[in-house]
C-alpha cells in the first residue's frame, strides 16, 4: 500500500526513488534518514557489488530495481519511475541525508494544481568542516541556490533546481515523457535535471524553490574532486543549449553599462562618465514612461555598471583564460604605464568577482585561498563548457546576449509567490 501525505483537503500517494551506483555506506546512511514513512525504490545503476546494495535496501525495507549496466542518473530515475502510480514522486540522491519531514514540507505546495515540482535547499552534510575545501563548498556549493524562495524559470534569479532532492507531480512528469523512455533525457549524463526543469516550465508547469526545507548533501572531499565536478557540470552547457536555445546566455550585456565598463577598463574616464550618465537618463526615462517614480535611478545606474563589471570579469575568467594570458604576455610598447595599466585592468576583472563573492559569503577561509579557489572553480567550469562546445560543435553556450533594456538587469526574478 502506498503511503500518503496530506495535500490541502485530501491525501496524496508518495513514493521515493533513490538511484545509486556503489556508495553502499552512503546509501545506508541515506535510507536510515529517509525512514519508512513512504515506500522507497532503490535503483542499482550497475554497481560493482549489487549484493551489497540489495542487502542494505532490504535491511531498510526498500525495494530494489537493478540495471545490468550503468546508464547514468537519468536512466536510473526513469527505471525507478516505470509503473509507479503515486501522485507525487520524491527523487533523492544516495549521498543525501534528508530530514524526516522533507517530503511533507514540500508537498504543501502541490495544493496549487499548477505546481509541477518543488525543490528544497541543498546544503552540506553536518557542520562546516575544518578543511579548506569544505569551508569553500559551504558558501559556494554549486547545488546550493541560496536562502530566498523563488519561482524557478529560465532567466530568473533561480533558473533551475537540481534533482539531488526534488518532489514532482507524476502528472507533470508524464506530460513531458511523450516519445521518451521516461521524463529524464537519458542521452544526458550531466544536466539532465536542468533539462527536465526547463521542459516542465515549457509545458506550462510551475516549479518552486523552497529553501526553508534543507536537505544535507555530501560535497567533494578534495580540491581535485571539486574541480573535476565543476568541469563535468560545464560539459552539460552545450547539450542543454542545443535543447533549449536562448536559456543559457553566460552574460547579458546592456549598452550603456557595457560602454561605461569598457571605457573604465580602457582608462577613458570621460567616456566612462558619459556612459554612466546615459544609463541614468535611459533608466529615468523608462521608469517615468512606466509611471514609476525615478528616485534612486542614479544609484541603480551605478549598480548596473558595477554588476556589468563583475559579470564581465566572471565571463572572462571562465571563458577567456587564453586571451588573458596573451594580454599579459604582450609587450606594452614604449610606455611602462600602459603595460601596468593593462595588467591592472586584467587583475580587476579576475579578482573583482572573487573578492565580491568573499565579501558577500564571509567564508571561514582567508581571502587569498578563497580568491584562488573561486578563480580555479570558474576556470574549470569554463574548460568544461569549451569541451562540451567542441563535442557539440556549437558556440552558443559562450555567446553573450546583448539586450537594449536596462530594466532587465533585475532579471525575471521569482519571489516564491506565483
Amino acid at each position: 500500500m502506498l503511503a500518503r501525505t496530506v495535500l490541502a483537503n485530501r491525501t496524496a500517494a508518495v513514493a521515493v526513488i533513490i538511484p545509486v551506483r556503489d556508495r553502499a555506506a552512503m546509501l545506508d546512511r541515506c535510507l536510515a534518514a529517509t525512514g519508512s514513512q513512504y515506500p522507497v525504490i532503490v535503483v542499482d545503476d550497475g554497481s560493482a557489488d549489487p549484493a551489497a546494495i540489495a542487502a542494505i535496501a532490504a535491511r531498510h525495507g526498500a525495494a530494489v530495481r537493478s540495471r545490468a549496466a550503468n546508464g547514468g542518473p537519468a536512466a536510473a530515475r526513469n527505471t525507478g519511475l516505470a509503473g509507479l502510480r503515486s501522485d507525487l514522486i520524491a527523487f533523492l540522491d544516495s549521498d543525501c541525508v534528508p530530514p524526516e519531514d522533507w517530503v511533507d514540507s514540500l508537498a504543501r505546495h502541490f495544493a496549487d494544481p499548477l505546481v509541477g515540482a518543488v525543490a528544497p535547499r541543498i546544503v552540506p552534510v553536518g557542520a562546516p568542516a575544518a578543511t579548506a575545501v569544505a569551508s569553500y563548498t559551504t558558501v559556494c556549493g554549486s547545488l546550493d541556490l541560496g536562502p530566498h524562495p523563488a519561482r524557478v524559470l529560465p532567466g530568473g534569479r533561480v533558473s533551475y533546481v537540481p534533482t539531488a532532492a526534488l518532489v514532482a507531480r507524476r502528472a507533470a512528469l508524464e506530460s513531458v515523457t511523450a516519445g521518451r523512455a521516461g521524463p529524464f533525457d537519458q542521452a544526458l549524463r550531466n544536466g539532465e535535471d536542468v533539462d527536465l526543469i526547463w521542459r516542465l516550465h515549457e509545458a506550462g508547469w510551475r516549479i518552486r524553490y523552497e529553501p526553508s526545507v534543507q536537505v544535507p548533501h555530501d560535497g567533494p572531499a578534495s580540491w581535485t574532486a571539486l574541480l573535476a565536478r565543476r568541469f563535468q557540470y560545464g560539459t552539460s552547457a552545450a547539450p542543454l543549449a542545443r535543447r533549449h536555445p536562448g536559456n543559457l546566455a553566460p552574460l547579458v550585456l546592456h549598452p550603456w553599462p557595457s560602454l561605461t565598463v569598457a571605457a573604465a577598463l580602457a582608462r577613458r574616464p570621460v567616456a566612462a562618465t558619459a556612459g554612466l550618465a546615459a544609463a541614468w537618463l535611459d533608466l529615468t526615462s523608462a521608469l517615468r514612461r512606466a509611471g514609476v517614480p525615478a528616485d534612486g535611478s542614479a544609484t541603480a545606474a551605478v549598480t548596473a555598471a558595477q554588476q556589468t563589471w563583475l559579470g564581465v570579469g566572471r565571463y572572462v575568467t571562465q571563458f577567456g583564460v587564453p586571451a588573458i594570458a596573451l594580454v599579459l604576455a604582450r609587450p606594452g610598447g614604449k610606455s611602462a604605464a600602459r603595460r601596468w595599466g593593462r595588467r591592472a585592468a586584467v587583475a580587476s576583472l579576475l579578482l573583482g568577482p572573487a573578492l565580491d563573492a568573499y565579501r558577500q559569503c564571509e567564508p571561514e577561509l582567508d581571502p587569498v585561498r578563497f580568491t584562488l579557489a573561486r578563480i580555479a572553480d570558474d576556470v574549470c567550469y569554463g574548460a568544461g563548457v569549451w569541451t562540451g562546445c567542441l563535442r557539440e560543435r556549437t558556440l552558443n553556450p559562450v555567446k553573450p546576449l546583448v539586450s537594449g533594456r536596462l530594466l532587465r538587469l533585475s532579471g525575471r526574478q521569482g519571489d516564491g509567490k506565483d
